[in-house]
């Protein structure tokens, strides 16, 4: 199974899978029966102080992810995230949700690819496969 990215504010593009949204802040003008979720970690989200100190500039955003990753490393949502996401990838795609214009530079980015590490030793590799989409 693969885990995903997808901007809350395009069409769905997989509702088949697991989709978990992961801005500590809800998305504007998304109501909860269009987002399509399964769950809202937004406790996985980067700190209020964090994301305005970034302010989704691309110039900030090599330290924005080092302190984003310390953050999530430190976070104590960490492991009960991590058993949900091992429980739902054997029989499902994954999708992280998220609300930012730029699809290169945010947190939902750094969070999958810490993911892909951090599930690697608990989800069989032939079962997780990092997913463009």
């Amino acid at each position: 199974m693969a885990l995903k990215l997808e901007r809350i504010y395009t069409k769905p593009a997989d509702l088949s899978g697991y989709r978990v949204l992961v801005d500590r802040l809800w998305p504007r003008g998304i109501s909860k029966v269009n987002a399509h979720l399964d769950t809202w970690e937004k406790a996985m989200g980067p700190t209020t102080d964090l994301r305005k100190w970034f302010n989704h500039e691309p110039a900030k955003y090599p330290e924005f992810k080092t302190r984003y990753l310390a953050e999530i490393k430190a976070n104590p949502a960490l492991p009960d995230f991590l058993a949900l996401l091992t429980a739902q990838l054997p029989t499902q795609d994954v999708i992280l949700l998220f609300g930012a214009k730029d699809e290169t530079h945010n947190q939902a980015v750094v969070l999958k690819d810490f993911l892909l590490t951090a599930l690697a030793d608990r989800v069989p590799a032939a079962r997780l496969q990092d997913s463009a989409e």
